[in-house]
């Protein structure tokens, strides 16, 4: 089901009753387009309560819940967050409420302002795709800021930026399911040419597909509207008048819906189309959206974040491998050094013996016996030509040395951000990427922003348990990698790594016990599959005990040095070794 006008009609029931005259403790923007609010409560036992409240525009997953659990806020407030504290800290919430059933919520916030004058806000919140927002207004409905502007550029029907004025985006041809009346019902909706649900949710805000397909199945009504007969347009008449008397009472009964094990939708209203054994209830709405949506937000928020770090790393890339060609060819112009040295010792050599004028000499060559044709200027003389060779070899000299050493660097930056970029290819949690920003942040490709301040989460690596009962680790990214090898592993433990290309460093604790075949294969395969050749048939795997492997110097984290070991190949199939995490 989608989060239509019904949920939102839900939630909105769920926050009167838990927010309602409430007074907003804490505000925070743990995303570019998501704000939690701290709210305090006291409720009508007197007990104090403190609840937190997500509001999320997120474009592709718009929610609105109640949760237990905080979130990392970034170390510097965003503009808009900083609005809202220095605005409604210390409000309180007055009203919560829907209009016209439209997938929009308004929170009525009072507080006193630099005067200790009493004033009215607005907070507003679109649950609307990829237009949704989170708009807050004065109480004349002037919008004072948003956390996404929308331009006249970007919209033609509606401009979001501080001092326009706010109104309720109207659905064409739309009108409020809770105050439609029984002709309007029959004689406008149900006349369309269209499929009877269709017709439904198209004459009516906040009513998705979904709904519309119950109402006629429970009707027991198929086929188009315009050429329903009366007896079926007055089962879905009482049908529909059932539904919205639950509405409009509160009667709302979250549960989520299964098929063959898996989420695959909600309701909170009663459904008739799943077995009672494939369905679980639950006692509110938000832990209905969190156990639907919350692995689907977190998958949502890491292909952004994946996405943002991803174009960051490639953009740089680019650019170094760029660098690298141009080096290249200047490099193989500066071939040609030799020759105008050894161009330049023939002519102090013999060039007394020459006469003025001529283009080009034939010379002995003293370092291969044979002759040698050396071009000249015949404006110079042969002492003049010879220094303008050596002139030309000292260049290019100093621009091969100059060029060689880029070279080196410029080599070990892309070997490095290929290692990085096999990490975001691995990382399956925001603290994953987090961990990997806070690398590139520590190695000067992302600019840091705001004071430095300690990191408060940390990525673990993956945890695996091999047949045999041996502890492995996976690392990450580069930090994780050095810390697992130079931290985590004692000298006798064991260390796998894909040969010759970036992959993770994997670890397997021994326990100064023997290592039997088939933890070294599940090791390897582990090296394989977490490397930049995962997934690509057989891959070169070097491991060697702990104590064989050294830090690479002068080089990035993560970086290491061994001269003996072992190899094997294999492929990168892990789908038989346990997950410990």
């Amino acid at each position: 089901m989608a989060f239509d006008g019904i949920t939102i009609s839900a939630i909105v029931k769920e926050l009167r009753e838990k927010c309602l005259d409430g007074r907003i403790n804490k505000i925070s923007q743990p995303e570019k387009d998501e704000i939690m609010l701290t709210i305090k409560q006291t409720d009508a036992d007197g007990r104090y309560r403190q609840r937190r409240v997500v509001l999320s525009a997120n474009a592709s997953l718009p929610l609105v819940y109640i949760t237990d659990e905080n979130k990392v806020s970034p170390e510097v407030a965003p503009t808009f967050c900083m609005f809202l504290r220095k605005h409604i800290s210390n409000g309180r919430i007055t009203d919560i409420y829907q209009p016209d059933f439209e997938r929009i919520i308004i929170f009525d916030i009072e507080h006193l302002d630099e005067m200790n004058d009493l004033k009215h806000k607005k907070l507003i919140i679109e649950l609307m795709g990829k237009y949704s927002n989170i708009i807050f207004t004065d109480e004349n409905d002037k919008i004072l800021e948003s956390i996404k502007h929308i331009s006249g550029l970007v919209s033609s029907v509606r401009e979001v930026l501080p001092g326009c004025d706010y109104f309720v985006p109207k659905s064409e041809d739309k009108s409020d399911p809770l105050k439609t009346c029984e002709d309007e019902f029959k004689n406008v909706a149900l006349c369309k040419p269209m499929d009877t649900a269709k017709a439904i949710y198209t004459s009516y805000n906040g009513i998705s597909p979904m709904f519309a397909s119950q109402v006629c199945d429970a009707a027991g009504v198929t086929g188009n509207s315009s050429e329903l007969d009366g007896a079926a347009k007055d089962r879905l008449w009482k049908t529909w008048g059932s539904y919205i008397d639950m509405i409009k009472n509160g009667e709302y009964r979250p549960v989520l819906l299964f098929e063959n094990g898996v989420a695959r939708d909600y309701c909170v209203l009663p459904v008739s189309s799943y077995p009672e054994e494939n369905r679980k209830y639950f006692d509110t709405v938000s832990e209905l959206l969190l156990a639907f949506y919350a692995d689907k937000d977190k998958a949502a928020r890491i292909r952004q974040k994946n996405t943002d770090l991803r174009k960051i790393v490639a953009t740089i890339l680019e650019r170094d491998v760029k660098k690298y060609d141009l080096w290249v060819k200047q490099l193989k112009d500066t071939e040609k050094m030799d020759k105008y040295r050894v161009y330049g010792e023939l002519l102090h050599t013999y060039g007394y013996s020459l006469p003025e004028g001529i283009s080009e000499a034939e010379l002995d060559d003293y370092y291969t016996g044979g002759k040698l044709k050396v071009p000249l200027d015949k404006d110079k003389t042969a002492m003049e030509n010879a220094a303008a060779y050596f002139d030309r070899y000292g260049k290019l000299k100093r621009t091969k040395e100059a060029v060689t050493k880029l070279m080196a660097e410029v080599r070990d930056e892309i070997a490095y951000l290929e290692s990085v970029m096999s990490s975001i290819n691995i990382a399956e949690k925001e603290e994953d990427l987090e961990e990997i920003k806070e690398e590139l942040i520590g190695s000067g490709f992302i600019k840091k922003r705001g004071k430095s301040k300690k990191q408060r989460f940390k990525s673990k690596p993956f945890h695996y348990m091999s047949s045999d009962g041996f502890h492995i680790y996976v690392g990450k990214n580069n930090y994780q990698n050095e810390e697992l090898t130079f931290k985590v592993a004692v000298g006798n433990d064991w260390w796998f790594h894909a040969k010759g290309i970036p992959g993770s460093h994997v670890i397997v604790k021994c326990d100064n016990r023997e290592l039997p075949d088939k933890t070294f294969e599940e090791a390897a395969r582990l090296a394989a599959h977490y490397s930049k050749a995962g997934g690509t048939g057989q891959v070169e795997i070097d491991y060697i005990q702990k104590k064989q492997v050294k830090k690479s110097p002068g080089q990035p984290v993560g970086f290491v040095i061994y001269h003996t070991n072992y190899s094997m190949l294999i492929d990168s199939d892990i789908s038989g070794i346990q997950r410990i995490d």
